[in-house]
């Protein structure tokens, strides 16, 4: 019982870091001075993809804590976690653009306050997704493991590459201007 009321605890604080620090980065950059090592962690513009990273890095940063720094006084067994982390990290990150092309589909246009609406449901999907694989136990053999250690990596890969070489494609397009990745002063 007080294991489960630790990892909920536990848990319930890792989202609200998320939420918090996910919503600070959307601003590091310009409180910065668009510094070219904050073009990396947080938004550098408008774009879909600019914003999911708001809510992988914090994620980044919790799942590296738990790992390096709670180990073995984490209620959650890190092995428990390198599977539905990442799983519930990608749910939160599809949900993101799908939520967003929806709704812009149907409205035809963007509306803020939906978009930080649209942050926080992913924010709260991706936990879900992995509380709930946690507490199943599910998908925590080995090769699990790894493939959850994979996935951080590649995603982290991604964001980082695509930051400063984004294709053409919508997803990485600034609906204000058009613009895509970091501002060619930064580079």
């Amino acid at each position: 019982m007080r294991k489960e009321r630790e990892r909920r605890t536990l848990e319930t604080a890792g989202m609200l870091f998320t939420l918090l620090f996910g919503n600070l980065l959307h601003f590091v950059y310009d409180w910065t001075g668009q510094a070219g090592w904050a073009a990396y962690l947080s938004a550098v513009n408008e774009s879909t993809w600019e914003h999911m990273k708001l809510l992988f890095f914090p994620m980044l940063v919790l799942v590296l804590f738990l790992f390096f720094k709670l180990p073995e006084q984490s209620p959650i067994p890190v092995a428990l976690y390198r599977v539905p982390g990442p799983t519930g990290l990608l749910a939160g990150l599809a949900a993101i653009p799908a939520l967003f092309y929806t709704y812009t589909g149907i409205l035809g246009k963007s509306v803020g306050v939906v978009n930080i609406l649209i942050f926080q449901a992913a924010v709260l999907l991706a936990y879900f997704v992995s509380a709930s694989l946690q507490k199943s136990a599910r998908l925590s053999s080995v090769p699990f493991q790894i493939l959850g250690i994979l996935l951080h990596l590649l995603a982290a890969l991604a964001f980082l590459f695509f930051t400063s070489s984004p294709p053409a494609l919508p997803l990485f397009v600034d609906p204000t201007n058009g613009t895509r990745g970091i501002p060619p002063k930064t580079l």
